[in-house]
């Protein structure tokens, strides 16, 4: 019974943010937990094919930054009133706008990785990391959407019912929709799909002795992993009321892989572990000093080599010590 109640407690604590900083003025901290649960989720769509897969994407900002331009062109057109490719009409409708997003990113996913996972190792590597250069370099040219300066969103989605431009309702919203891909992500992980997804990468040649069709599950995995990206991208476009190419930039990949790593692969809540604490990092050490990365790549280090096995691994063994000092 511990665990459950772990997660209603944690649930109810993420619950009283909004209340618990404005009762204290601290504003910009409701920002920060708004960008450590969608930055969560898409380290932890990285996660499921780099800590349970075994495949080391470096490039799926890409799909990060699709879900956003997916949000930010379908609000150009709707503020324009002209339609997309002469017959998509645009819209500002989150009902909407999120599903395409993740449907528009799985389609990328599925392209890219239909080609990208017939290579292994280094090669799947930089072809991943070329296909998101490619599509960075994309977006820098349409200077129809803004160029390398990106597109402005007027305004967030539309929720019916729901004021949107409240920074509170936002993060109630995107937490929703995080214990939402939470769970789901659970209940994958510990499907028959998250089994074999695992076992490819434990022994790919053994499964396949299995007849398991390995190439085929891993694009499966990669898709389901893209499209968790572009929800995040879309929530993050919706958040900052802007997107630009940068969101797909191999720096941007390097990051959510950081955060992965912190927080502990192959685990499921490492991931939102390893966001927060480099968002926190990041956020509080940039009020320090302008040389902050420095600083911020020798904790990061120290964190990494002295938890083996990252937050969550840290996490796990103190509680083992209390609970063996407690008895």
């Amino acid at each position: 019974m511990r665990k459950p109640i772990l997660a209603l407690l944690l649930i109810v604590f993420l619950a009283a943010i909004p209340t618990l900083t404005a009762e204290f003025g601290q504003a910009s901290l409701l920002a920060l937990a708004t960008r450590i649960l969608i930055y969560g989720m898409a380290a932890a769509s990285l996660n499921f094919v780099l800590g349970y897969g075994g495949m080391v994407s470096f490039g799926h900002a890409a799909f990060f930054g699709i879900g956003a331009y997916v949000v930010g062109i379908l609000a150009t057109h709707h503020s324009s009133g002209e339609p997309l490719f002469g017959f998509i009409p645009g819209t500002d409708q989150m009902l909407i706008t999120l599903p395409l997003a993740v449907l528009v990113a799985g389609l990328f996913a599925a392209v890219i990785g239909s080609l990208s996972l017939r290579t292994g190792g280094v090669q799947f590597i930089m072809i991943t990391l070329a296909f998101a250069q490619m599509l960075f370099f994309l977006f820098v040219s349409l200077k129809a959407y803004g160029g390398e300066d990106g597109i402005i969103i007027r305004r967030s989605n539309e929720l019916p019912g729901l004021n949107m431009r409240d920074r509170a309702t936002f993060y109630y919203v995107v937490l929703a929709i995080t214990v939402l891909f939470f769970f789901g992500l659970r209940r994958l992980t510990q499907s028959s799909f998250g089994a074999v997804i695992s076992g490819i990468r434990q022994n790919e040649r053994r499964m396949a002795a299995l007849g398991i069709p390995a190439y085929r599950y891993k694009l499966y995995a990669f898709v389901l992993s893209g499209m968790g990206a572009g929800l995040a991208g879309a929530l993050m476009a919706n958040f900052l009321r802007f997107a630009s190419p940068d969101m797909m930039h191999w720096t941007k990949s390097g990051e959510l892989m950081i955060m992965v790593i912190l927080g502990g692969t192959g685990t499921l809540f490492g991931p939102f572990l390893g966001a927060g604490a480099f968002l926190v990092l990041e956020t509080f050490l940039a009020q320090w000093s302008e040389h902050w990365p420095l600083a911020l790549g020798l904790i990061l280090l120290l964190l990494v080599l002295g938890t083996r096995g990252g937050l969550q691994a840290l996490i796990a063994r103190v509680s083992r010590l209390v609970r063996g000092g407690g008895q």
